[in-house]
């Protein structure tokens, strides 16, 4: 299985496909594989799909065992660069599109286009509270916390408390914009969200869309945070972002 040694971390990716790269950056609780085994089957025959694990997820190891959302941006932002890349599209989920806003934000000519999926572009920690290790043990959360310990025993060594106590910090913290960092995000962008979402909201998609000329937005009917998976509405989804693709002119 392939890594890619950026600084002090050991990103673990897969790497599937040919054609122009779409750098996958995968949400909280999640890897890369995971976040968007909906995406793979449709997309890998006209791109080059990379799905790396973030720093603290899955199989990626790093001396600095804490992280957010602009470290794992830097870090994303030195993998391209490791890897030989010029622009990529960034499709990033949750997590993954905080990410995506940071590193397009701080490194625009690494970026090529964006699509978000489930971000709303500020930070709410509403919900949070429910995922602190203690709350988690109280309501003997016991599969969950063994999946997140499991998911992420290369990255954490099984410590799945710090690895929530850091997924909760960024949750309330992240993403966090300035005005600066929306000017710069000037490249085409596509905002996914679903309509029952209550973090991605409409009003939040379309408060993004006037901080950035080039962004379109579509609010998936009957979706909840994840309208890109096959237990939602992954077919759409998938047309939708290789339509918004495929009117990028090279």
């Amino acid at each position: 299985m392939p890594y890619c040694q950026v600084k002090d971390c050991n990103i673990f990716y897969e790497d599937i496909g040919l054609g122009e790269t779409i750098l996958f950056l995968h949400s909280g609780y999640s890897r890369g594989i995971i976040a968007f085994s909906g995406q793979i089957q449709p997309f890998f025959n006209q791109y080059r799909l990379l799905l790396p694990d973030f720093r603290g997820h899955g199989r990626t190891t790093a001396k600095g065992k804490d992280w957010d959302t602009s470290v794992i941006a830097e870090d994303m932002a030195g993998f391209i660069r490791s890897m030989g890349l010029h622009k990529v599209h960034l499709i990033g989920y949750s997590l993954g599109g905080g990410v995506a806003l940071h590193l397009a934000a701080k490194y625009p000519d690494l970026v090529r286009s964006i699509v978000t999926i489930g971000c709303g572009g500020v930070p709410d920690g509403t919900g949070s509270e429910d995922y602190e290790p203690e709350a988690l043990l109280k309501r003997n959360e016991t599969a969950f916390i063994e999946k997140i310990r499991i998911q992420n025993m290369e990255a954490t060594g099984g410590d799945w408390k710090h690895h929530m106590q850091q997924s909760i910090r960024d949750w309330r913290l992240y993403p966090c914009l300035t005005d600066k960092d929306w000017e710069q995000l000037t490249m085409p962008m596509f905002l996914i969200g679903g309509e029952l979402d209550t973090y991605a909201t409409e009003e939040r998609l379309l408060d993004m869309q006037k901080k950035c000329p080039k962004a379109g937005v579509w609010i998936v009917p009957g979706c909840g945070h994840r309208p890109h998976m096959p237990t939602e509405n992954a077919k759409e989804v998938n047309m939708r972002i290789r339509d918004f693709l495929d009117s990028i002119t090279v």
